[in-house]
């Protein structure tokens, strides 16, 4: 077969106006041409810039070669939300087409804009999406764990009794979950997984699209145990497998039921058991009604 060799492609942005409306631009979040070529064409052609950080978004537009042509890029943040998103929405309320860029990704996907976004629509303006990267989904579709049905479930909690909790009600749905996390606390979420199921498949995805991009894969015991879990750097994505089919009528269940009915009702020993297993609080109902009859009999 005769291949070609590589040459270089012809691509143009285009400078066409746009409709007045809230432009939602999702930007790279490692390599800086995973950008697509709209994406380019709305922050040429916008009248209003705003960006979660505003020398991240110039560095782009000057990467891809696109002029600020006198605009500002106003900032719009977590921490300034209230104060510079009156002057935003008067900017639509006028007619004009503003593009928002958080720092990477897709905005509004655990970053600021969603207030942005739900006030511009409420005030009857055109809420428009701009598709490109997301590191959600970059993780997911590098897994190898099942995609057909997923959670994105934003970072834990801080504290480890709101993180157990947490945890328990995300490793109980039946889908693949996916949650970002603090490099510091890779290992300390691992523990607690381990804690609740230690072998249930885990993956670490650091520095997606990056020059050093690594994906970990295996069951969270391993994972807990590998030492490159104590000096993970960038930026962190994790996935947690769904749960197996469970089996309500091991010896696991019933020794956790004998250990709660010495001091709980049969109900609430059956609520904490099925809620801590993932399992019908019906049939964990049954099990334990059948323990205290043996015990009495």
């Amino acid at each position: 077969m005769d291949i070609q060799p590589p040459h270089r492609l012809n691509a143009h942005v285009e400078a066409a106006r746009l409709d007045g409306g809230l432009y939602l631009v999702a930007t790279p979040i490692g390599t800086a041409r995973d950008i697509t070529l709209r994406a380019l064409d709305v922050l040429n052609a916008a009248d209003v810039l705003a960006a979660e950080d505003t020398r991240v978004l110039r560095h782009l537009m000057d990467i891809h070669g696109i002029p600020l042509r006198g605009r500002r890029i106003l900032p719009y943040h977590d921490h300034n939300g209230d104060r510079a998103r009156p002057a935003l929405l008067e900017a639509l309320a006028e007619g004009a087409s503003l593009a928002y860029a958080s720092d990477a990704g897709t905005p509004l996907v655990a970053d600021p804009g969603f207030r942005l976004a739900r006030e511009a629509a409420a005030a009857g303006h055109r809420v428009h999406a701009v598709p490109g990267p997301s590191a959600p989904l970059v993780a997911l579709s590098l897994s190898g764990l099942p995609s057909d049905r997923f959670l994105f479930a934003g970072f834990p909690p801080s504290t480890r009794g709101a993180r157990m909790t947490w945890l328990h009600e995300a490793m109980a749905i039946d889908a693949t979950v996916i949650l970002f996390e603090s490099p510091r606390r890779v290992n300390r979420t691992l523990q607690e997984i381990c804690e609740i199921d230690p072998n249930r498949i885990t993956v670490v995805a650091r520095e997606l699209t990056k020059k050093f991009e690594e994906v970990i894969r295996g069951p969270a015991r391993e994972l807990a145990q590998d030492t490159r879990m104590a000096a993970l750097k960038g930026e962190v994505v994790m996935l947690i497998d769904r749960p197996g089919a469970a089996v309500v009528n091991d010896d696991r269940v019933r020794q956790a039921l004998r250990d709660r009915l010495s001091r709980m009702t049969v109900k609430d020993a059956a609520r904490d058991v099925a809620d801590d297993m993932g399992l019908a609080r019906r049939d964990v109902y049954q099990i334990a009604l059948a323990i205290q009859k043996d015990d009495e009999a």
